[in-house]
């Protein structure tokens, strides 16, 4: 165990970096946890994390606007989820572009599909530092704040390992469940 936090505290602000390109739910998580053991430094990560995630969804925005006809074969398997993007989009606005980072699923879809209609990219890029930086803060501010409780769970979970696998299967078949509710035909 010390030897992976040891590892983690020298390449995790790197990890921390490549996966927040692509959302980094958990790599935040984790470097908040280890920021509260002493492990990182919680402003660094923080810091890293938003920009990492800012640009990992600009670079989105931007292939689509500009990178149609090679996107256009990863969107063709995902006709109805980028649907349900474009409606979200009407039904809430520019503040889909914020609350999208919170929504599984929805984090790479709603990028590609402003960067496909006329959206403005200062916008898009305004509220997409605002969703960055309120998602960094929750994220890694929470799990930074509520470390102690995360450590415990941790340990629960090791003693007991059949209740990962649980957790898991409720937490991704609801996640399941909402999207193809959210995009069935009605």
């Amino acid at each position: 165990m010390d030897d992976m936090l040891k590892n983690l505290a020298t390449y995790g602000y790197l990890v921390l970096f490549l996966y927040s390109l692509g959302g980094g739910l958990l790599a935040l998580l984790g470097a908040g946890v280890l920021s509260f053991m002493g492990k990182m430094d919680l402003g660094l990560s923080l810091s890293i994390a938003f920009i990492a995630n800012f640009i990992g969804d600009t670079l989105l925005f931007y292939m689509s606007r500009y990178h149609k006809t090679d996107m256009m074969e990863y969107l063709k398997q995902h006709k109805r989820k980028l649907a349900f993007s474009h409606l979200l989009m009407k039904r809430h606005g520019s503040w889909i572009i914020v609350m999208k980072k919170f929504i599984y699923g929805l984090k790479t879809l709603v990028p590609l599909a402003i960067g496909l209609s006329k959206y403005s990219f200062w916008k898009f890029s305004t509220y997409n530092a605002i969703g960055a930086l309120v998602w960094t803060v929750v994220v890694g501010g929470g799990s930074y704040l509520f470390g102690g409780a995360l450590i415990k769970a941790y340990e629960l979970v090791a003693d007991k390992p059949y209740l990962a696998p649980i957790s898991l299967i409720i937490v991704g078949g609801s996640v399941w469940f909402y999207l193809s509710q959210a995009t069935k035909k009605h």
